[in-house]
């Protein structure tokens, strides 16, 4: 199916690795150029040399979205060397589990800010960039966590509000031709979850609970959220995607 993409530019935060170092690659094979945004330069300038290696177009940036400065920088950098911006996927997301009673003031604090705070300040930074084309995409990532599981209070909460966050953005672009959207991915097997210890039992835990039988790839996240970047998607606006095998509680 054509999506679209061709000639789109994509912002995508995270993007140094995992899901969305996959998205950034599915985009550019789409034929859109790709920002990719991460605050570990060198895995940023990897996928950004892998692109570039198979014919694509990208750059990478070092950029911390929990800072108004490095947010507006960055997406400056990215107009100036695109000409546009059309696509934000908002996919920056750390995780800080611990039980409630060992949770640091800082588990809390930074896992709301990168996942919240990130994806307000990258989406003010690109609405009036959208508004003015009458055409945009943004896509925040939540997760399957929004059921609940022990140990993320932080996570699961700060998922949740991006799910609310996309309702209420969604109302404010709605009829400018932007569409606001959310994927929420199950357990996905990427690199950093493999190189686990425990990965073993993590993923057996998983595959039992989830309907399908078998893990999900960064590149299913990737496919889902390059449909609801897509032109395809025209007609959907915030909704929430959850792509997890059929799993839904923990």
């Amino acid at each position: 199916m054509e999506l679209g993409l061709e000639g789109r530019t994509a912002v995508i935060t995270g993007a140094g690795n995992g899901i969305g170092a996959a998205t950034a690659a599915f985009f550019a094979r789409e034929g859109a150029a790709v920002a990719i945004l991460d605050r570990e330069a060198k895995a940023a300038g990897s996928v950004r040399d892998a692109i570039v290696a198979a014919s694509g177009k990208a750059i990478a940036l070092d950029c911390d979205v929990t800072d108004a400065k490095s947010v507006s920088e960055a997406f400056d950098h990215v107009a100036n060397a695109f000409g546009r911006i059309d696509i934000l996927v908002n996919n920056a997301g750390i995780v800080k589990d611990r039980a409630i009673t060992r949770m640091a003031d800082e588990d809390w604090t930074n896992v709301i800010d990168v996942t919240l705070k990130g994806s307000f300040l990258c989406s003010r930074a690109v609405v009036p960039i959208m508004r003015e084309r009458s055409w945009g995409r943004i896509v925040n990532i939540a997760s399957r966590s929004v059921f609940g599981n022990p140990g993320q209070t932080n996570y699961s909460a700060a998922k949740s509000g991006i799910i609310g966050f996309t309702r209420a953005l969604s109302l404010e672009c709605a009829g400018r031709g932007t569409t606001v959207n959310a994927v929420a991915p199950g357990f996905v097997e990427t690199e950093g979850i493999k190189r686990l210890t425990n990965f073993p039992v993590l993923r057996d835990a998983a595959v039992a609970k989830t309907p399908v039988g078998f893990l999900g790839q960064p590149d299913d996240i990737a496919a889902a959220i390059a449909f609801l970047a897509s032109e395809r998607a025209r007609y959907i606006t915030g909704t929430t995607l959850f792509v997890t095998g059929g799993r839904y509680s923990s």
